[in-house]
């Protein structure tokens, strides 16, 4: 009764409270309701996983024009296994130890990221044999993402390594698949599809109430829902540009990972940072991102020093920056496609 209920609720396709830029606007807006009844659309859905995996010529061709299923998968992988390694981070988990985390640990992002293979691949055929954004393939990665969330606490013991990453990492995976040869994996396209998906209700959602999702009412801020709807801003627009920067300049990868990954925080409204420590959390994450940024980047021993700075603040707080490692590793996965389009490999 209440998923019936929810098909036949009137809703916009995006929050109405999030002022969107016109061009998302109008890809959201022309977006098409499904209101089939609830019998049809759950039978639909049932068999997700199995029928994600059909294909027919024009699928096969798509995938044969642009990069495959499992590819992609192992590309989303790859990105959060590299976001996980990447050393040194400000009170996140890397080589060093586990930051401002006590049920995390490397092995176990590391065992979550391959957990979520299956999840990346299925969430790839789904969308490609979809074939664009909808109502129907809303749902349908909704299912599929929830399923992959209890592969990764399953693979963690309960632990909550990578469910903003399912959400984040996972529509852009979707949007990669749209990608044919004119697109080439450009990442706006790539980010502007994921965002007409993001902006369909997820009609069979239960009420959520998880940390960042109290972060997000209480402080009145985006979200992760928000970046996704918006088409990625601080990736797009912040994250990769900062990478591609830093390289240009000739600094060392890790460190340009680094800098890319603390322009993220320097403007993102992180409900992780709200959750564990509220306000003061925020504004000691963004404020010292700019002050390591200020001082020249990670690769010079001012910014090594603020960013050590910055680590010991948030440590203090028991805050951690997981929304921006988060969207640092959607700009890795970004970047890959970038590259595995520029060589054709």
């Amino acid at each position: 009764m209440r998923a019936a209920a929810l098909l036949e609720r009137e809703e916009a396709p995006c929050v109405s409270a999030i002022e969107m830029p016109e061009p998302l606007a109008r890809a959201c807006a022309w977006t098409e309701r499904d209101d089939a009844p609830y019998a049809r659309a759950t039978q639909a859905l049932h068999p997700v996983m199995t029928a994600a995996a059909a294909s027919d010529e024009r699928v096969a061709k798509r995938a044969q024009d642009s990069c495959s299923d499992s590819q992609l998968a192992h590309y989303a992988v790859t990105a959060l296994i590299d976001e996980a390694e990447l050393t040194p981070k400000p009170a996140l988990v890397d080589r060093r130890g586990s930051g401002a985390h006590r049920d995390l640990d490397l092995a176990i992002m590391r065992r979550s990221a391959h957990a979520l293979e299956p999840t990346f691949a299925a969430l790839a055929r789904t969308a490609r044999r979809r074939g664009e954004p909808s109502a129907l393939l809303r749902a349908e990665l909704a299912q599929i993402g929830r399923a992959g969330e209890q592969d990764m606490l399953r693979a963690t013991g309960g632990s909550n390594a990578h469910r903003g990453a399912i959400w984040i990492v996972g529509l852009l995976v979707a949007g990669a698949s749209f990608a044919d040869a004119a697109l080439r994996l450009d990442p706006s396209a790539i980010c502007r599809r994921a965002a007409q998906i993001a902006c369909f209700p997820d009609r069979f959602a239960a009420a959520t109430d998880s940390h960042g999702e109290r972060a997000r009412q209480r402080y009145q801020v985006g979200g992760a829902r928000r970046e996704a709807q918006e088409g990625f801003p601080h990736v797009i627009a912040v994250g990769l540009p900062a990478l591609i920067a830093a390289r240009e300049r000739g600094i060392a990868e890790d460190a340009a990972r680094v800098d890319a990954l603390l322009s993220i925080m320097a403007s993102l409204d992180d409900t992780c940072l709200l959750h564990r420590a509220g306000l003061a959390g925020l504004h000691a994450g963004q404020h010292g991102a700019r002050r390591v940024l200020q001082a020249g980047g990670s690769s010079t021993r001012a910014g090594r020093d603020a960013l050590a700075a910055l680590e010991r603040d948030l440590l203090s707080l028991n805050a951690s920056p997981g929304g921006a490692a988060d969207l640092l590793a959607a700009t890795l996965f970004l970047d890959m496609l970038a590259h595995h389009d520029v060589s054709g490999s």
